[in-house]
């Protein structure tokens, strides 16, 4: 058995035992892959402990009316009943309906071998229990061509750096910044009399900055974006390009944000491609109530001590702009 599907197994197994008895269904993938995730995932049980892992029923019609709606979408979660979405696969490509939504646990599971626990409720587990070293596997394994598959979005960060702002002498954090795609022309808008921080909770991604020079224009520097090592009313600026949407918590991570953010100070929140595009390009569509849709950010921007300014979602660009409220 590959040793990350064995790690995400046992980290499941660990928080569900103690619930037991109880039914776990397993949905999504492709063909037989919920199937065997199941297997495995009953394997990883202490023996002791009574517990059962189904694989849901195919053919269920949900709210999407298709005939591959995923099963989650007619079930509800319950106290004796855990529903596991496992995202990828052919059968859920156009029709995901509410099964992610509904589920407890959510695991990235297009490379079979490599699966990530990239959602569990917080009624189940802790975020701190999972959510660091399952996402620091997710980025790990992509570090290394990360450049080479999206190497073409760098104009789109440029754009974004000057819409977002950043002047001469300006203290600016790039939070996430992965491989650095925007630390260039960050610094280049901050100038010598300014300051840039990149920082990312996954080293492999800071070394691929480095490997790219791009620790020539910033101070990389590894940190968890809920918890910056950064002093309050630092920054002047903060750039946070593919981070909010994949928080456990966008809420207090914007409220983080704001924290190490000066009165006056902007936050940039930025995709390189929209919202639609960037689902399409994972399989799905969009769903109401996502962290990222204007409906639902513009509140918890407020909440965390934001003005929104903007909103901007296009095919080729999301930006919003925020200020921090004196």
């Amino acid at each position: 058995m590959p040793e990350r599907i064995a790690e995400v197994t046992a980290l499941l197994a660990e928080v569900l035992a103690p619930r037991a008895p109880l039914t776990v269904i397993v949905d999504g993938g492709d063909p037989g892959a919920a199937a065997a995730f199941a297997s495995r995932l009953a394997a990883a049980f202490p023996s002791a402990s009574r517990a059962w892992s189904i694989d849901a029923v195919l053919g269920l019609t949900g709210p999407g009316g298709g005939f591959s709606d995923s099963a989650l979408n007619v079930l509800e979660p319950a106290t004796d009943r855990i529903l596991i979405f496992l995202r990828g696969g052919s059968r859920h490509r156009f029709a995901e309906g509410d099964g992610e939504r509904r589920a407890q646990v959510v695991i990235d599971h297009r490379d079979p071998e490599w699966p990530v626990i990239r959602q569990i409720h917080p009624d189940l587990a802790d975020p701190d229990r999972w959510y660091l070293p399952e996402s620091r596997a997710f980025f790990a394994a992509r570090a290394a061509d990360w450049d080479a598959k999206f190497g073409d979005d760098i104009p789109r960060y440029a754009e974004a750096v000057r819409l977002a702002g950043v002047r001469p002498g300006d203290m600016v954090l790039d939070v996430g910044c992965g491989t650095g795609r925007a630390l260039p022309a960050l610094a280049a808008a901050a100038g010598p009399t300014g300051r840039v921080l990149g920082l990312d909770f996954t080293p492999d991604m800071l070394e691929a900055a480095r490997k790219a020079g791009r620790d020539d224009h910033a101070t990389l520097i590894l940190g968890d974006a809920r918890r910056l090592p950064v002093a309050d009313a630092a920054a002047d600026v903060v750039f946070a390009a593919g981070l909010v949407h994949h928080l456990p918590d966008p809420a207090a991570g914007l409220a983080e944000l704001a924290r190490v953010t000066r009165p006056g100070g902007t936050l940039a929140i930025f995709q390189p491609t929209g919202r639609a595009e960037l689902a399409a390009r994972h399989g799905r569509t969009l769903r109401p109530g996502e962290a990222l849709s204007e409906e639902r950010l513009d509140p918890l921007l407020a909440e965390s001590g934001w003005l929104s300014r903007s909103y901007e979602d296009a095919p080729d660009r999301f930006l919003v702009l925020a200020t921090r409220h004196s």
